[in-house]
């Protein structure tokens, strides 16, 4: 499929052309790579034809990833920031980062340097969309949307949002021949044309240089979202339907930070096991689909595009009007039932419950930046049962999410939560107390999935 049809314009500018004498720039913000990045490729396109030089900026919100989330989480990013620096100076192509908020220092770029055209990533959270919303309003020049997240474009894979992982998978299944195709590759941008725009933005690059003077993140260097991607292909994916549901075995890919800040993308992701195994016919991606049960296929591709699809058409993804109607009508109908236990958040942060399960998990979260996935499950919905309402649940349940794990504020936690204690892309089941007809998970069930004791022993 043409890069094109990856994009939609948000903004046509002056009669709809890149008319400016300024550059093409890339708004970097969900997406922070420069190989294998659809926008970007997208707006090199774009600046090629218009002859045009070409540079990536990122707004840096300081004040929101400092206050909620905590430097571990500020630090990775800023390390993924620095390797973009790295890759984007050898094209030949600025980096600049922009300390504010997107609309405001991002219209002001724009009509200080007379951009030529815009382009951005996409996200469906309500923060990055109100970002854009607020850029097109008052943009002068084209400003275009490129989704480089997921493999299928959001609003190409489904116009509504989808009931469930088997209503989005067929229509995923039909679309993936065109859109699941090698990257392209980012071109060498002409040193002349760079160095003269340099000479226009020194303060610009001075900011940007003294954020990016410190390699503050322990992680990113060491063990590379590549890295990691390989170990999992060599060592794991032939196992994974087995391990993944085991806290106790590192079966899973560990990418879940990587993917949400951008580092690496699906797409690259499943390109890899398919040039590693290609020649073997070993992992066919439309014959994984079709029998999706625990594969790793179905959860990159269809589990992750869904939670992108629920942000993107249900504007309630964080709260309780988001549930399914038939979870709602079920969680009110138990709104009176006697909560044997209730914790305050700041219990349920310091991992003060009667559960050492739950604690475990907890610290295991705070301590790492990380909890095993299948116990989010059961973490999330012991929140639901130790809160007075369902409404205290799953904001507690964001709070903790969003603040202590790295790959927090994305769709796939808040489809996890909605999941857990809605009943979102689920069915009724049998109604008990608290948790009416949402699926309910125990201590007990738990302790037959995997060894809980050796567990809890890691972590309390």
């Amino acid at each position: 499929m043409d890069i094109v049809h990856r994009s939609r314009r948000l903004a046509a500018g002056r009669a709809g052309k890149e008319s400016f004498s300024g550059p093409v720039v890339y708004w970097m913000s969900r997406d922070q790579r420069v190989g294998g990045n659809w926008a970007l490729l997208f707006a090199q396109k774009i600046a090629l034809e218009a002859r045009k030089p070409l540079l990536v900026v990122f707004c840096l919100v300081d004040s929101h990833l400092t206050s909620q989330r905590g430097d571990r989480n500020y630090s990775y990013m800023l390390g993924g920031l620095s390797l973009v620096r790295e890759d984007l100076a050898d094209l030949n192509i600025p980096f600049i980062i922009l300390n504010g908020e997107p609309p405001q220092k991002l219209l002001q770029f724009v009509e200080k340097f007379s951009v030529s055209a815009l382009i951005s990533d996409f996200s469906p959270i309500r923060e990055g969309r109100e970002w854009r919303n607020g850029v097109a309003k008052k943009i002068n020049c084209s400003f275009y949307e490129v989704d480089t997240h997921n493999i299928v474009p959001a609003w190409v894979t489904s116009d509504k949002q989808e009931y469930s992982a088997r209503t989005i998978r067929s229509k995923l299944v039909k679309k993936l021949p065109d859109y699941l195709v090698p990257f392209k590759v980012v071109q060498r941008q002409n040193r002349e044309v760079t160095e003269d725009f340099l000479t226009l933005i020194p303060n610009e690059i001075g900011f940007t240089n003294k954020i990016l003077s410190v390699k503050s993140y322990e992680g990113l260097s060491a063990v590379s979202p590549e890295r990691l991607l390989q170990e999992f292909i060599d060592l794991k994916l032939d196992s994974y339907s087995r391990s993944r549901n085991n806290p106790l075995v590192d079966g899973t890919s560990n990418l879940s930070a990587a993917l949400h800040f951008g580092h690496i993308s699906s797409q690259g992701v499943i390109l890899k096991i398919i040039e590693e195994f290609g020649k073997t016919n070993k992992y066919d991606v439309q014959k994984y689909l079709e029998n999706p049960k625990g594969n790793f296929f179905d959860e990159i591709i269809v589990r992750k595009e869904l939670a992108d699809n629920f942000c993107l058409y249900n504007k309630n993804y964080d709260n309780y009007l988001g549930f399914p109607n038939w979870a709602q009508k079920s969680l009110n109908a138990h709104r009176g039932d006697k909560r044997d236990t209730v914790y305050t958040i700041r219990q349920l942060e310091q991992a003060e419950t009667h559960d050492d399960l739950w604690n475990a998990a907890q610290v295991q979260m705070v301590s790492t930046g990380k909890m095993h996935g299948y116990l989010r499950m059961y973490w999330a919905k012991k929140i639901l049962e130790w809160s007075s309402s369902p409404e205290e649940a799953i904001i507690s349940s964001i709070y903790l999410n969003d603040k202590y794990e790295l790959d927090g504020r994305d769709p796939n936690g808040y489809a996890g939560i909605a999941w857990s204690i809605g009943g979102l892309h689920d069915r009724p089941w049998f109604d008990r107390p608290i948790f009416g007809q949402v699926r309910y998970m125990s201590y007990s069930g738990m302790k037959r999935k995997f060894d809980v004791e050796s567990f809890v022993k890691l972590y309390v």
